[in-house]
């Protein structure tokens, strides 16, 4: 408030100066209007429920910002209008219902627990996107063929089959807190059912098995068997 008040007491002296009354009533309601122009970083609109603004720095993920403030991404995702297909973006404000404090969240320590992406390139369809009538349960990202996909986070392999309809090869793993990921299209898949596999282990290949026609991995995280969006847990 009171940077705004010190702006607009500089802005009236400057209009009182000589060379800005030369300018006449037209010159300085074109000044007006250009400063009306001028846009600041704003909040989105405060719900009525108590809680805080957390900026979203690069990494973070809304798993992991449920995580730390122990909100639901659910309650998170409602009281911010956030869609299932939607990604969040550094710099974004989250409003969190309920918190006190604004939490400094550690990812070097979370990364483990976390998600990574278990191909870096372009994702050419994106969750929640329909074809045919059928909404896209997870991501499709565009690889080379024979290119090295990996696991995403440690589990254990729950399923490992060379044709699944639709999927080509494919593979599921079981995770920590009824989490899964899938990864389908595989040329080849590296792991069997029943092995343990750490975060970052080569599983499979990039390929264009079941029903794709160019090389790529089709990707879902799973809660309770239920398709989320990856996007609110990848970084």
């Amino acid at each position: 408030m009171n940077i705004f008040l010190n702006n607009k007491f500089s802005l009236l002296s400057a209009l009182c100066s000589p060379v800005l009354r030369s300018l006449g009533v037209g010159g300085l309601l074109f000044l007006l209007t250009a400063c009306a122009t001028i846009t600041y970083p704003s909040l989105p609109p405060r719900p009525k429920t108590s809680g805080v603004y957390h900026r979203v720095k690069k990494g973070e993920t809304l798993w992991r910002i449920s995580h730390a403030y122990k909100v639901s991404i659910p309650n998170i995702a409602e009281i911010n209008k956030l869609s299932d297909t939607d990604k969040i973006d550094k710099g974004q404000l989250l409003f969190i219902p309920y918190a006190r404090n604004v939490v400094n969240i550690d990812i070097s320590k979370e990364k483990e627990q976390g998600f990574i992406w278990p191909l870096k390139r372009k994702v050419i369809v994106f969750y929640g996107a329909k074809k045919n009538n059928i909404k896209q349960k997870g991501i499709n990202i565009r690889g080379r063929q024979g290119e090295k996909v990996i696991a995403a986070r440690s589990g254990r392999v729950s399923f490992c089959s060379d044709y699944v309809k639709g999927y080509g090869k494919l593979i599921i793993i079981d995770h920590s807190d009824k989490f899964q990921t899938i990864y389908a299209h595989n040329s080849r898949n590296l792991v069997k059912q029943g092995d343990e596999v750490k975060q970052g282990t080569v599983i499979a290949k990039v390929g264009s098995t079941g029903r794709v026609s160019t090389p790529q991995l089709h990707f879902e995280i799973r809660k309770d068997s239920c398709p989320t969006n990856p996007f609110y847990y990848l970084p």
